[in-house]
């Protein structure tokens, strides 16, 4: 590879040579035109960027002489890059368009660096400029951590209205966060300062006419670089409604509803008009719980205990009392009518419940490897994308509910925020098949419940379910859950067979 060097003593007798004769050139025989230094027009002199990522230095170079080389030069970065043009050319460049990109490494704690980047002619003659690089680039979009929910109910009553609660976060600095619901004055285009704090929080009363209607809201946070997220709503203002869907909440606060990866609140079932029932296993007396026809947020509805009266129900968040699961160690079985307002509950024990696994004792040498006796392994139930991978996530049985599963058995699993999860859960086996015992849910990417999906058909016939069928006896799709992480950190998944339910939640 040939490289170009100039010197003091090259220069002087390059110099004597073009005194000599006119257009002579450099030793590879490349004219001199005008004996001018190159033309450098830069982009930009100062990017900002963020460890991890990837920066472009950009700009136009010039030189009636023609450019021999550039270099891009960082100690710090030990950055030491020369784009030679007559290696790739053949021949120098009267004018190049220079387009050079760098990744910082991921674990880069500086907070910024120089790089100075010189263009040379075939004369030797230079030219430099300094690029600014800082580690304060904004590239994430703002982030919902409490969000209304897509779909929303607000009953008609003396006054028609419920609090929105809103939490938005940034990874460097929000601008505002913006309110609109065309139609209903004083909510349009209503807007929250941020004054660049990383995060907001905001609570809102929205008081609506005392009449059937449907709005649109559309709530939009906007960091310091205009970097945007954007939420929408309807909203619909009726009397009491036949919900498509109902959840049990057994947490305390809004920000719980929304920390989890899936599964809180927990969907329940349906069977009739404006009737549901609830089934949970109360791990400790004293569990709270209240019902919420929408995920995010205890408003607009929350049905708790009336406290005028509590062998009836309320729906306003703002009077509604916990009812309280007083017994441990057992399952509860909740009904409730929201037309009526009424509620009732009975228990049943753990040994009283049933799962679709059929014959299989957990952890011990039951599962038949070949499906004809000579080998019989260890049977557990796993989340991976097969069988197999599921021995690399094996679940620990709880020591009180056998129905009852967690991951991981011990320490922390940790999860990236935007990382986005494929998996089924399924029996695990050395070889990859014979996926006996498998569950699908009813939604890959916001997972609800799950649905026994034996290819086997490999069934309890305790069992009160019907396998790859939901309870209202549609089919269960071949649906793998595919949730994406919101926000990184530690999380536990726990798994319950007997109810067809499962949550990853934060863990310490």
């Amino acid at each position: 590879m040939k490289k170009h060097f100039f010197n003091a003593m090259s220069f002087l007798a390059f110099f004597s040579l073009a005194l000599w004769t006119t257009g002579c050139s450099d030793d590879d025989g490349f004219a001199d035109v005008d004996g001018q230094n190159p033309a450098m027009t830069l982009v930009t002199d100062h990017i900002q960027s963020a460890a991890g990522r990837s920066f472009t230095i950009e700009g136009t170079l010039t030189d009636t002489d023609g450019i021999a080389t550039i270099s891009l030069v960082c100690p710090d970065l030990y950055l030491n890059k020369t784009i030679d043009l007559i290696e790739i050319y053949g021949e120098p460049q009267t004018t190049y368009e220079l387009s050079y990109s760098y990744e910082l490494d991921r674990n880069e704690l500086g907070e910024s660096f120089t790089i100075t980047v010189t263009v040379t002619d075939v004369g030797g003659r230079q030219v430099s400029q300094d690029v600014l690089v800082t580690m304060d680039g904004d590239f994430e979009n703002p982030v919902f951590t409490v969000e209304p929910a897509t779909e929303l109910t607000v009953l008609i009553a003396t006054e028609t209205g419920f609090t929105l609660n809103l939490s938005v976060s940034d990874d460097r600095a929000l601008n505002y966060v913006q309110l609109d619901i065309p139609g209903l004055p004083g909510y349009e285009n209503m807007r929250f300062e941020a004054n660049g704090q990383t995060s907001l929080d905001i609570s809102q009363r929205i008081t609506f006419p005392s009449e059937e209607a449907t709005y649109e809201m559309t709530v939009t946070a906007v960091d310091m670089m205009g970097n945007e997220d954007v939420r929408t709503s309807t909203i619909t203002v009726s009397e009491m409604q036949d919900f498509p869907k109902m959840y049990l909440a057994d947490v305390a606060t809004v920000a719980e509803l929304n920390s989890d990866v899936f599964g809180v609140p927990m969907v329940i079932n349906h069977p009739d008009e404006y009737q549901y029932r609830a089934r949970y296993y109360n791990k400790a007396a004293g569990t709270e719980i209240f019902f919420l026809p929408q995920k995010t947020d205890f408003a607009p509805i929350c049905f708790g205990l009336d406290p005028n009266d509590n062998t009836k129900l309320t729906y306003d968040p703002e009077i509604a009392q916990p009812i309280v699961l007083e017994e441990a160690g057992v399952y509860y079985e909740i009904d409730i009518n929201v037309m009526d307002l009424t509620y009732s509950m009975r228990t049943y024990s753990v040994d009283e419940a049933t799962s679709p696994m059929g014959h299989y004792t957990y952890g011990t040498a039951c599962f038949d490897r070949w499906e004809n006796g000579t080998e019989y392994i260890d049977f557990f139930i796993g989340w991976g994308n097969s069988p197999q991978d599921a021995g690399n996530h094996l679940f620990v049985q709880d020591a009180d509910n056998p129905h009852l599963f967690y991951y991981p058995s011990e320490g922390t699993w940790t999860l990236t925020a935007g990382e986005e999860m494929n998996f089924m859960i399924s029996n695990y086996h050395p070889d990859g098949w014979w996926d006996h015992v498998e569950w699908r849910c009813d939604d890959s990417t916001e997972p609800e419940k799950f649905g026994y999906f034996s290819k086997k058909n490999d069934v309890n016939p305790n069992w009160e379910g019907t396998n790859q069928r939901w309870e209202d006896g549609t089919p269960v799709g071949d649906n793998w859950m595919k949730p994406k992480v919101n926000v990184g950190g530690n999380y536990r998944f726990e798994f319950d067979a007997h109810l067809g339910r499962g949550k990853i939640v934060p863990a310490n």
